[in-house]
């Protein structure tokens, strides 16, 4: 359990570093949310009709930034070659790499989703679905970005390769927490649309690191 937590504790520290960590994803997100009225106009109506579905595409496309050196640094440097011999299987330590990945990128997206999408015009009332949903989808795009990330190991423009692969993948969890949001927001029955999302992103947990740690060999064999 000690070598566990001082691996989340490594794959954190990295991860909150990494190419600005937070700080360039949240900074994304915020210019998303204030750039977006200037594109389509200032009228609250409209605004409002469209802050939840905006703020899951912002949620999408910043958790993307980070993502290239997720493995990549590790295997530059020769770490991925010990963290495969190491006790720990290789699937444990990627799942561990995209809890850390999710801790400093996911869970602070997910925390300033709510304030994105109210200055937006969402109601206030929208806050915890938002950010129930953004928490479910970060979990989901810290997985399935994880796999892009290791399938994109070793190749050149790495950062564009793993976008390629994975927006597809992105696109189930923004269906189905826009779509949560949206039957909430009308008083229609949502309980489906997160009971999907819970479960991509679980599926993702389950088989996410099998992708990774199979991709990661591949790489170094």
């Amino acid at each position: 359990m000690n070598r566990l937590a001082a691996l989340l504790a490594r794959e954190t520290t990295l991860a909150w570093g990494r190419g600005g960590g937070p700080l360039v994803a949240v900074g994304f997100y915020a210019g998303v949310a204030t750039f977006l009225p200037l594109a389509i106009g200032p009228e609250p109506s409209r605004l409002a009709s469209i802050a939840p579905g905006a703020a899951w595409v912002a949620l999408a496309l910043a958790s993307l930034l980070s993502l290239e050196r997720m493995f990549e640094r590790d295997y530059e440097d020769g770490a991925l070659d010990l963290l495969m011999i190491s006790p720990a299987p290789l699937e444990l330590t990627c799942l561990i790499k995209c809890v850390g990945q999710w801790l400093a990128t996911g869970a602070p997206l997910a925390l300033a989703a709510p304030f994105a999408a109210i200055g937006l015009g969402a109601s206030p009332a929208l806050a915890p679905m938002i950010f129930a949903c953004a928490l479910l989808g970060g979990v989901a795009f810290a997985f399935v970005g994880g796999i892009g990330a290791a399938l994109s190991l070793g190749a050149r423009r790495g950062g564009l390769l793993t976008a390629v692969i994975v927006l597809p993948l992105f696109v189930p969890p923004v269906i189905f927490g826009g779509g949560a949001l949206d039957a909430f927001t009308n008083g229609l029955p949502w309980t489906s649309g997160i009971a999907f999302l819970g479960a991509y992103a679980a599926s993702a947990v389950a088989f996410g690191p099998l992708a990774m740690a199979a991709a990661c060999r591949n790489a170094l064999s």
